[in-house]
């Protein structure tokens, strides 16, 4: 079993290209070959309409569970639709072995509707710190990785997301307002203000990307399943973005997160996006 973070920094420095084709091969063997193939049997609903659950997401996830335990001994895996079977899983996020973070197919609304705008997401966290991650949209053929420390890169060239063009509104994709409870509402109903431009959020795993591309301003979510935010938070980090929840701190992956939380392209549009959240940018204005 790993014992400590340099144990695993040395086990990312050997095995991440495994990691990579683990992704690649769930991705080419389970989700691809129903890209625009899906029959109707092969989609079910979990908890209603929204939330959407196919052949694909099962059965990728399956082999990413074989494939990354036996490349980490004495790892565990949390994955999207096994928590969804056993809640309970989940919990493994907050123990003490390494956790393998997976969502087979981020964007699974449109992954159905024959889109390409999803994601394979994938993130190596230890103690709620995240180490690594994997954002792989095989439609599009993009792979970005982080590393902590190591940076963020997209097909292997380096992401700086940078600070947004002064004197423009922010772009935000957001939640929608109606799927939370009334004080999460109404914060991200602040959104709608002048200097900010919000717009519905796609697959969580991309939009993160576009931050590190420096394409979107910046995120306001009012969900925390890791599996959604994980491999994406890191990524925004190691291309020199932040994260905040309600409260002003960084967003924590082993829950109890004040919610909405942002992640942007810089500190100061973090701030200025989870002041906007929290009520004290109105306040002050």
């Amino acid at each position: 079993m790993i014992q400590d973070t340099e144990t695993i920094d040395e086990f990312l420095a050997r095995h991440s290209v495994d990691v990579e084709e683990a992704v690649r091969k769930a991705a080419a063997t389970e989700i691809m070959p129903r890209f625009r193939q899906l029959a109707a049997h092969e989609i079910d609903e979990k908890s209603g309409p929204h939330d959407l659950v196919t052949d694909a997401d099962r059965n990728a996830e399956l082999l990413l569970t074989e494939a990354l335990g036996a490349l980490l001994p004495g790892s565990v895996v949390v994955g999207e639709e096994a928590v969804h079977a056993n809640p309970a899983t989940y919990e493994a996020i907050q123990g003490d072995a390494p956790v393998w973070i997976v969502d087979p197919v981020d964007g699974t609304r449109q992954f159905v509707r024959g889109e390409d705008g999803f994601c394979t997401l994938v993130a190596l966290a230890r103690h709620g710190v995240l180490l690594a991650s994997w954002t792989y949209a095989p439609a599009r053929d993009q792979l970005a990785t982080a590393v902590r420390g190591g940076g963020a890169f997209l097909n292997g060239e380096r992401l700086f997301a940078g600070p947004p063009e002064a004197g423009r509104d922010l772009t935000v994709a957001t939640s929608h307002p109606d799927y939370t409870t009334d004080e999460q509402k109404s914060a991200l109903l602040a959104l709608w203000t002048d200097g900010v431009a919000p717009r519905a959020c796609g697959s969580a795993g991309l939009e993160y990307l576009a931050i590190a591309r420096g394409e979107l301003d910046a995120t306001a979510f009012s969900w925390e399943a890791a599996w959604d935010h994980a491999a994406g938070l890191l990524l925004v980090e190691e291309a020199g973005g932040a994260h905040l929840t309600l409260t002003g701190e960084p967003f924590r992956i082993t829950g109890g997160n004040a919610l909405p939380f942002t992640a942007a392209r810089d500190a100061t549009t973090a701030r200025r996006v989870s002041g906007l959240l929290s009520g004290t940018a109105r306040r002050t204005r």
